[in-house]
């Protein structure tokens, strides 16, 4: 352990010396903003205790948090868990370059948990898993669909957090002056350390106080905002709608040629056809994602899953609708002609300071949005090392395992995974929402399938299972190498596979499954029970 430690540091100090990763510098004087720090300190000291006495104990806390987390609590973690760096920056940084188009961001993410809240909340904590691939494993009898499903939940938490540990990156950067490079090794060894201590308990109990942290700092500025630019201001999300209009039309100092009308206008840079793509890739690909799947495994009752997942929607609705006030105001400013810089995965941000706000209400911003990836980051890494411990290390390779040694593992596979992360972290290929719409699309052509023909299809085949994995891997990854002007990309988008690939994947299960031997009736009375109430 400490041989690979020593590496992994040396390896840290290669990438961060060399100058082959780019990303924009938030603070290029290497400004020390003290009060932001001061507040950024604060929270992370603040992370850290609550990991400290929510340590987990054994490996039911570890993955599942001991199964005791009410249905409010449940839900609030369920919403910090979900509003990572793509939904707190990435998401209104998107919106401001891409208009109404970005807004199937908004409603493919929240419609994804209407999704979870009828198909499988209830269904999934009544089968009584610790992840998902012991789902896939035990539902469709087979260690080969449990062995890919855990080394899918291991990609999809990996492409999923390189885009969390670039938003924290910015933010240090921003905050303490220092690099990016080294802002991504410090900013995530403190995620690293409160998850190796605490576990999932810990893990979920810092979401629970990680929401109350971003619900403030991401309220509170607007209303300033909102008020300096001269929009209502007692409820900015109002003001949002006289905002855009201004853009499209000209108005409050904008004039009429400088608007930007593709601002507001369906479908003026992108055709419907896109919009739908995204807006389905993210619905499904939220109602499959591991890490979101997994939260309904810590609640007491079948009821609880329910209601957790209403709680989250709710909790998560309240972010939602205060993301797109963010990108109007920070477009207007820039139309309007106001000093600064503007980088889109830091627009929040940029907002606060093209309105003119003191620089600790910024701060204020930042520290929100290093929360957000962090709560997020906490669960995909807890996700990812469950799969590694317990679905390839107890269940396939050593089923003796005692609980120090699963535990032990569960360690070394969280360390390997954050490193890995780091390492892409450093130069990350796209936008942090970008980034995050391609593990959609991994979780929607892959685990949403398996969970829905799973739960509600008593033929459904491990044959099936295992080919439906198959096909799901290549529309994802096959999408990314077409030809970017060729007829195949216009239809399958990268960030958008999801449109093509569960039809495709849906398609395929059935017709392998009326192909191959049905299940047992084991099986058959076990998803009986599932579907029955407590």
């Amino acid at each position: 352990m400490k041989r690979m430690m020593h590496w992994g540091l040396t390896l840290f100090f290669v990438l961060m010396s060399s100058n082959a990763f780019a990303v924009a510098n938030l603070n290029p004087e290497g400004k020390f903003k003290v009060i932001p720090a001061i507040l950024m300190i604060s929270l992370l000291i603040l992370f850290i205790m609550v990991g400290v006495f929510s340590k987990a104990q054994n490996t039911e806390d570890y993955w599942a948090a001991g199964r005791g987390v009410g249905q409010i609590g449940g839900g609030m973690a369920i919403a910090s868990n979900w509003m990572s760096a793509a939904s707190y920056l990435g998401m209104a940084g998107l919106i401001y370059l891409k208009g109404y188009f970005a807004i199937s961001y908004v409603l493919g993410w929240t419609g994804g948990y209407v999704l979870l809240l009828v198909l499988m909340a209830g269904q999934v904590r009544r089968y009584g898993k610790y992840t998902a691939p012991d789902f896939v494993g035990d539902r469709y009898y087979s260690t080969t669909a449990r062995l890919m499903s855990a080394l899918i939940v291991i990609t999809i938490s990996f492409v999923y957090a390189v885009g969390q540990y670039k938003g924290i990156g910015m933010m240090f950067n921003w905050i303490f002056g220092i690099n990016y490079q080294t802002s991504v090794v410090v900013g995530t060894g403190v995620v690293l350390t409160y998850v190796l201590i605490s576990g999932m308990l810990g893990a979920t109990k810092n979401m629970q106080v990680q929401y109350v942290v971003i619900v403030i700092t991401f309220f509170l500025p607007l209303f300033f905002i909102a008020s300096k630019l001269g929009y209502f201001s007692a409820v900015p999300q109002i003001g949002y709608g006289a905002a855009v209009w201004d853009i499209g039309h000209g108005g409050n100092g904008i004039t009429a040629a400088i608007s930007d009308p593709s601002y507001y206008l369906p479908f003026a840079k992108y055709t419907m056809y896109h919009w739908f793509a995204l807006c389905m890739t993210l619905m499904l690909g939220t109602a499959g994602l591991p890490h979101v799947i997994g939260r309904f495994y810590v609640v007491p009752k079948v009821s609880d899953a329910r209601w957790q997942v209403v709680w989250g929607l709710f909790c998560i609705a309240l972010v939602y609708w205060t993301a797109p006030a963010y990108a109007a105001f920070a477009k207007f400013s820039n139309l309007l002609g106001s000093a600064g810089t503007i980088t889109p995965d830091a627009i929040v941000v940029n907002a606060a300071e093209l309105a003119g706000l003191p620089e600790w209400f910024a701060g204020f911003l930042a520290a929100g949005g290093v929360s957000a990836a962090f709560s997020t980051v906490g669960g995909l890494l807890m996700a990812g090392s469950s799969a590694f411990a317990h679905d390839i290390y107890f269940r396939v390779l050593n089923p003796n395992a005692s609980e120090d040694s699963k535990m032990k593992v569960a360690r070394i596979g969280t360390v390997i995974l954050g490193v890995s992360i780091i390492i892409v972290a450093l130069n990350p290929p796209a936008l942090i929402a970008q980034i995050t719409a391609v593990a959609f699309a991994l979780g929607a052509n892959t685990f949403f399938p398996l969970f829905l023909l799973g739960l509600w299809w008593s033929r459904t085949t491990k044959e099936a299972a295992i080919a439906g994995m198959i096909v799901g891997l290549v529309v994802t990854f096959g999408s990314m190498l077409l030809p970017k002007t060729s007829l195949l990309a216009y239809y399958i988008p990268f960030t958008s596979s999801a449109v093509v690939g569960v039809p495709a994947v849906l398609i395929t299960m059935i017709i392998v499954s009326y192909m191959t031997p049905e299940p047992s009736q084991e099986i058959k009375e076990l998803l009986y029970r599932v579907h029955n109430d407590e």
